[in-house]
């Protein structure tokens, strides 16, 4: 009895002591603007390796061994916070990093929940990481409302986002605050940024108006990345990753953090490598990364950053018909690739590839002048050079792999696993090449795109009351692309004679220049500069009291516009095209409680058409200007709701965005005599929907996010306009102009689902190892189509095909461990896990026929299936 009552005193005083070893450390985090509590705040110690999430009334509470070391507070949208643990730490208040209503990311590109007034959806670092495998960045965003990624042909850096139904001009894409966007057409390729996702902080989608406040804003939205700089952590990793078809990544990343000194400096260098999933699609790219960041004072912080991603990659551009892939094997039917070969050496040779570089270097200056203003300022170049392959040649068609969504035949070896599908006879051309008097009739050319691009933001902000901030600044941009087409392979002639000389040459009337017989380096078809500059300002009014975040916006810019001829014409430049844009949107969001919150905002836009197919009627081949060219006009509303507590967080929201005069120069067919463009005005568009999203955490270890969207994209106008000479002038028959129309209304806008749907569930296995099943679904994919000009008079559109929906399943798998006392992260992925057979991308040719059925549309249809079931796994160490 004895013994047991003394292990029973024992078992009770170690119990007392572990207990009161142990400290409960509490406390409040707030908005230290709004005074209002944040939910879901990582509240994190690092000493202990265990953390916590703020309640519904912003409070947290965290069991901690003693109060020793650092807590750290990180939210999205919020500054990270690191104070020392204390058992009553009282009220803490975090500081946004982004948007207008707190200018520190340069231009204010972030929005924060429950603040900012717009539709948003945010992936941080962590996410990126566990999602992406081998996916191409913005694939990453498959799972946000209206957002739709596809990879196109399936080469590398060839995939495309549309935001709410618009395409890539007229998607925003900023990094740190610079705009990307091509300033000729409007667009950017994605293959130029590969790496970002390893130094990335957070990446937000702004649907409709956005947070941003340059002078010249998108249409459909804006996808917003923000880099890592004096906020990363010091030290560093190295990476392997590797996945089917001879996917392999290597990488490595290293950071002071911010030293004590001031300067933070970040490095990044990876190359990625891969024979590709589709045949001949092979690529090599290399990324880097460098920021060099400095505080200067308590005040100040000047940031360098430099980042870039050389790479070249086979493509393949031929879509077919549903029944031409029917006729390959069923295990590789979807990977053919028609547009590659050997020649009789046995060399690779391809019409269709693509080599690029564009770095972009930028300065970014911030300074906190007082307690109530700022400037922020941000200087960048941009140095784009390179180019892709085609065919040139009085035999140009034969460079195709398909015509009319049928495999080519006339260059078509025996060796493909069916009659009919093998590869591109490259040496059958060469020897007729060889043999013909003439040269060669079909030959490679690289259509070069170099360009150089420098640009100035600037943004001052003035608190002049506690609950009102003025913004104000400038946006300037000057830009120069210098468009040639070189000569690269004869392909076994002797020489090329470029048949586009004797069309619109300069000494087109000149038998020896047009007959010149023309060697690899020699110029063909089209030797150009455009020029476009942009000086912009915006301004911007915020109220900020209580429950209630509002502003008012507003911009304008001036476009110029030209060019300098030097294929047809002898360094002959265009006149100047002065074209002015403007723009106004307000909004407002009022938290009803800590709960609940309603937002609104509203706008209108005037923008300035594009320099390609805007400005110049044929922006490849002449000076001719469209004289008629307007500006497009974009209104948009929109409204939602958002419920959050330590359990739920939900949003959803209605939108209707009307797009007024959109550019619109389509060619007619060139063996017409009337031949010319069309000038089309008057096309609109309406598109509206409604979008929900919601992430529940029904117990510990378990996550749970989810979104859908309802949308109804349709063209909005019947339009019509004069056809236009390559002079310039509008052609007349008959003594009277000559016309089209286009029937457009009614019409489904194609190229993206109108119907979304995802489930994601990423399940805590124990500490450290994570499990996650993600589901996508698309309906309503209508396909896009051409507007054809079949001929002058009236042109009638009706319905797109409806591509079948798309069902797709993700599996990721995270586990987070420690080798030799190294943090080290191993990352597994499965997309497309049970091999789902679905299309992609489709094109509609039978948008002209009155009479045709889903039936007729489908065969008719030409289409890219997506990828099958494709692994990557890869393990990173932290050091």
């Amino acid at each position: 009895m004895g013994k047991k009552l003394s292990f029973l005193l024992v078992g009770i005083l170690f119990c007392t002591i572990t207990a009161f070893s142990q400290i409960t450390v509490k406390g409040v985090v707030l908005d230290k603007d709004t005074k209002e509590p944040l939910i879901g705040v990582t509240v994190y110690s690092e000493t202990e390796k265990k953390g916590t999430a703020t309640d519904v009334d912003g409070s947290f509470s965290l069991n901690l061994s003693s109060a020793k070391g650092n807590l750290k507070f990180t939210y999205v949208g919020f500054k990270t916070l690191i104070l020392q643990a204390s058992p009553r730490m009282g009220t803490i208040e975090m500081e946004s990093e982004s948007f207008g209503l707190n200018d520190v990311i340069i231009t204010s590109t972030i929005g924060v929940d429950r603040k900012t007034p717009v539709a948003m959806s945010s992936i941080d670092a962590e996410v990126i990481m566990l999602k992406t495998g081998t996916k191409e960045f913005p694939e990453v965003l498959k799972s946000t409302p209206s957002v739709y990624a596809t990879k196109t042909g399936g080469g590398y850096g060839d995939s495309r986002v549309n935001v709410r139904g618009f395409d890539s001009p007229n998607v925003a894409v900023m990094i740190n605050g610079v705009p990307m966007n091509d300033m000729e057409w409007g667009g950017l390729y994605w293959s130029n940024w590969a790496g970002l996702g390893d130094v990335t902080r957070v990446m937000q989608v702004q649907r409709g108006l956005g947070a941003s406040k340059v002078s010249s804003p998108s249409v459909g939205g804006s996808i917003n990345i923000i880099t890592k700089s004096t906020d990363a952590k010091k030290g560093g990793s190295v990476y392997y990753g590797m996945g089917n078809n001879g996917y392999n990544k290597l990488s490595f990343n290293v950071s002071t953090g911010l030293m004590d000194n001031g300067w933070a400096v970040t490095v990044l260098g990876a190359k990625t490598w891969s024979e590709g999933y589709i045949q001949a699609t092979d690529f090599e790219a290399y990324s880097y990364f460098l920021n060099i960041s400095k505080q200067l004072g308590a005040n100040q912080t000047l940031s360098l950053t430099a980042f870039g991603a050389p790479q070249w990659h086979n493509q393949r551009k031929d879509q077919l018909l549903i029944s031409e892939w029917a006729k390959m094997p069923e295990d590789s039917r979807y990977q053919y690739n028609a547009g590659y070969g050997y020649d009789a050496s046995g060399q690779f040779k391809t019409f269709n590839r693509n080599e690029y570089h564009k770095p972009q270097i930028s300065l970014n200056h911030v300074w906190d002048i007082n307690l109530d203003s700022s400037l922020s300022t941000a200087l960048y170049l941009s140095l784009g050079s390179g180019g892709g392959y085609s065919g040139v040649g009085n035999n140009r068609a034969q460079a195709y792999g398909s015509t009319n969504g049928l495999v080519n035949q006339t260059y078509r070896k025996n060796d493909g696993l069916v009659p009919g599908f093998g590869t591109y006879d490259f040496a059958k051309l060469a020897e007729e090449n060889a043999a013909n008097p003439n040269g060669s009739q079909l030959a490679i050319q690289n259509a070069i795109n170099n360009h150089v691009w420098v640009g100035l933001i600037s943004t001052y902000s003035n608190k002049i009351t506690k609950e009102i901030e003025l913004q104000g600044g400038v946006d300037f941009r000057y830009y120069k692309g210098i468009h040639k087409t070189e000569l690269v392979d004869l392909l076994g002639g002797q020489f090329l004679i470029d048949p586009q000389r004797a069309i619109d040459g300069r000494y087109k009337n000149n038998p020896e220049w047009v007959n010149e017989k023309l060697t690899p380096g020699d110029i063909v078809y089209r030797n150009y500069d455009g020029f476009v500059m942009q000086e912009g300002v915006f301004g911007q009014a915020e109220y900020s009291k209580d429950k209630l975040s509002a502003f008012v916006a507003g911009s304008f810019n001036v476009s110029n516009y030209w060019r300098v001829e030097k294929f047809a014409a002898d360094n002959e430049k265009s006149k100047t095209k002065n074209k002015a844009g403007f723009g106004a949107k307000g909004g407002a969001n009022y938290n009803l409680d800590a709960n609940h919150n309603v937002f609104a905002n509203i706008g209108y836009f005037s923008r300035t058409p594009f320099f390609s197919a805007g400005v110049f009627l044929n922006n490849q081949k002449s000076n001719s200007m469209n004289e008629d060219g307007r500006n497009e006009k974009i209104f948009s509303m929109e409204a939602g709701y958002g419920f959050v507590n330590s359990f739920m967080n939900a949003k959803v929201n209605v939108y209707r965005t009307n797009w007024i005069d959109k550019t619109m120069v389509k060619a007619m067919d060139s063996n017409r005599p009337e031949e010319g463009v069309l000038n089309l005005s008057g096309v609109n568009a309406l598109h509206q929907g409604i979008e929900f999203e919601v992430k529940i955490r029904p117990f510990k270890n378990l996550d749970i996010s989810a979104m859908a969207a309802f949308n109804n994209w349709k063209w909005d106008s019947n339009a019509s306009g004069y056809a236009i000479g390559a002079d310039g002038q509008i052609i007349e028959k008959n003594g009277a102009p000559v016309t089209a129309e286009v029937n457009l209304k009614g019409v489904h806008v194609g190229d993206s689902p109108q119907t979304f749907a995802s489930v994601s569930a990423d399940y805590r296995i124990f500490k450290g190892m994570t499990v996650g099943l993600d589901y996508n679904y698309w309906g309503r994919n209508f396909a896009k189509f051409d507007i054809n000009i079949n001929s002058w008079g009236t042109n009638n559109y009706y319905r797109p095909w409806q591509i079948p929906d798309a069902h797709l399943w993700d599996l990721n798998f995270n586990y987070k461990f420690d080798i030799l006392g190294l943090k080290t992260t191993l990352n597994a992925n499965i997309d497309n896990l049970f091999d789902a057979v679905y299309i992609a991308d489709a094109k509609d040719t039978t948008i002209n026929n009155p009479t045709a059925t889903e039936d007729d549309k489908a065969k008719a249809a030409q289409v890219y299936y997506g990828f099958g079931r494709t692994w990557s796994v890869g393990l990173k160490v932290h050091f």
